[in-house]
């Protein structure tokens, strides 16, 4: 049977990994596959370094557009980046009746709707399972595995730079700027890190895991987005005194009123699987009416890992390439004429649980003026530690965990104990969840 051609576009890490893996496993990948899958043309900025890597295999050009206008590629692998070209990219594959497989999650973030909608109007696919958690099949399940069940929330550590950072200040009592140093070093932050550490990039991945377990519009713009770069060991060493783990979580809910979409470092009971995921691993649990929870692990990035995914969405769409459009799975798991209109929540409507550390005199009637403030507002207090001050200070750190509240309630119960004359600085929030059904 006639093969499959395939431009890629860039051949770096992912795309290295995908050319290695695509010719390591021709046999077994054309197997399931049911054709051959070649890379016939490339395209890179180096051309040097794309010559000598694929060794004459395929054409190689520094003009990215040459590839997608070529005639004989059938699926055009996107591993460029960026918001500005490669959407030019993959909008002109599209326009040219190719069936587009990318990586580009900051992409389909913020013009997932625009490219899904040109890519239905043209009867072609648009695959994304390397978008999201590297090797892990996270859009897969989401799309397909369970389309059973209303999924009522999903919680992912979805970024392996961050949680890195975290089980580092963890295991070694150590402050963020020094672990960020330790994990640029070592390759895990990159040289500008602040998409990582400010949540952005895992904001990308929630996003777009939303829109396929509730089939809403792509929304970026409405997430709310935390990183970690503002975290304090103490908070790490306190969660641990308490039976907790701090994590950066990507979090999605269904509410009656609508869908919380949020990033934020968060405390989870260490007893769950997911709060023992460490270093620079990936984990999603995925929580159906049906199935109750599911997890999901592995590598998040790296060059092979990601390629499974990419080289995954090209055996499917390999497949379904002369199907019926209408028979094929929706981009986004839900057939595009009955998508929800569920609004995303502000955060000022969210409810969950909230880790508060305060710095007070310690004198007495403290805690009394705060368990007040807590009570008018219907906060009710699930636990509370109050440290030994250090010998010769005349402050301490109080500690609280409450049970579930409004952010809206916190806010104000926040500034209200701030204002006390004994609490000296600002009081910590943290969100905290269960994720226990």
């Amino acid at each position: 049977m006639k093969p499959i051609n395939v431009g890629l576009l860039g051949i770096g890490t992912v795309g290295g990994g995908t050319w290695t893996v695509l010719n390591r496993n021709e046999e077994e990948i054309s197997r399931r596959a049911g054709r051959p899958i070649r890379i016939t043309h490339v395209a890179d900025r180096n051309v040097d370094h794309a010559r000598s890597f694929t060794g004459g295999r395929a054409a190689v050009t520094d003009d990215a557009f040459a590839v997608v206008n070529d005639p004989d590629v059938d699926i055009v692998v996107e591993l460029i980046g960026g918001y500005t070209v490669a959407k030019d990219l993959v909008m002109q594959a599209i326009a040219n009746g190719k069936h587009v497989v990318t990586a580009n999650k900051a992409l389909l973030a913020v013009h997932g709707n625009e490219i899904f909608a040109a890519a239905q109007a043209k009867g072609v696919m648009v695959a994304f399972e390397a978008a999201v958690a590297g090797g892990i099949p996270i859009i897969k399940a989401l799309r397909e595995g369970l389309s059973a069940n209303r999924i009522q929330w999903l919680a992912g550590i979805i970024n392996g730079t961050t949680n890195f950072i975290l089980s580092e200040m963890r295991d070694k009592g150590l402050p963020f700027a020094d672990v960020l140093a330790e994990a640029q070093r070592l390759g895990y932050a990159e040289a500008d890190p602040t998409f990582d550490i400010e949540g952005v990039d895992a904001a990308h991945k929630a996003t777009l895991m939303a829109s396929i377990a509730f089939g809403i519009p792509v929304q970026f713009e409405r997430c709310h987005i935390e990183g970690i770069s503002k975290l304090d060991a103490a908070d790490i060493r306190y969660a641990e005194e308490l039976g907790y783990r701090i994590k950066l979580l990507g979090i999605a809910k269904r509410k009656e009123a609508g869908i919380e979409l949020r990033v934020h470092p968060t405390l989870i009971p260490a007893k769950r699987l997911i709060a023992n995921v460490e270093g620079a691993m990936n984990a999603v649990v995925v929580w159906g009416d049906a199935v109750g929870a599911t997890l999901y692990y592995g590598k998040g990035a790296g060059a092979e890992p990601t390629a499974s995914a990419v080289i995954a969405d090209l055996v499917d769409v390999t497949r379904l390439h002369t199907a019926d459009p209408k028979n094929r799975v929706p981009h986004l798991a839900f057939q595009p004429d009955r998508m929800s209109d569920l609004a995303i929540l502000p955060l000022a409507e969210v409810e969950t649980a909230y880790y508060l550390r305060l710095t007070a005199a310690d004198q007495p009637g403290v805690l009394a003026d705060i368990t007040r403030i807590l009570a008018d507002l219907s906060i009710s207090i699930d636990a509370m530690i109050q440290k030994e001050p250090a010998e010769g200070e005349a402050q301490t750190d109080v500690v609280i965990l409450t049970h579930v509240a409004k952010e809206k309630d916190v806010d104000t119960a926040i500034a209200r104990i701030e204002s006390l004359a004994s609490i000296k600085g600002r009081v910590t929030r943290i969100r905290m969840e269960e994720l226990n059904g």
